[in-house]
């Protein structure tokens, strides 16, 4: 499933990798979504709040993959944080990035 979305986006990168050697999985669905359903170790900041808290993420000091619904919102976060100097990545949606941590 992994292959697919980097395919599908365009990347070779290894989001299993990047995630088992630390990275932050941060979702960036409202409040309510992540409250209705989230990963056990993401972090929510709705994709609307990115550009007010990215001090807050640079000092995580990690990569970030970000994730959301079905993987627009994330996209959008990821290239956000991306232009920021922050190395970020697109999981797609939260349960596919979720899985990247097991």
């Amino acid at each position: 499933m992994i292959g697919f979305i980097n395919k599908m986006f365009g990347s070779n990168t290894d989001l299993t990798a990047i995630a088992q050697d630390g990275a932050i999985i941060l979702d960036v669905r409202t409040v309510g979504e992540y409250q209705q359903g989230h990963g056990k170790s993401s972090k929510n900041i709705p994709l609307q709040q990115i550009e007010t808290k990215i001090e807050t993420i640079r000092k995580w000091n990690k990569p970030v993959i970000t994730c959301c619904a079905s993987g627009m919102r994330s996209a959008g976060a990821a290239k956000i944080l991306n232009s920021h100097g922050i190395e970020a990545y697109n999981g797609g949606a939260w349960q596919t990035a979720d899985a990247l941590t097991r």
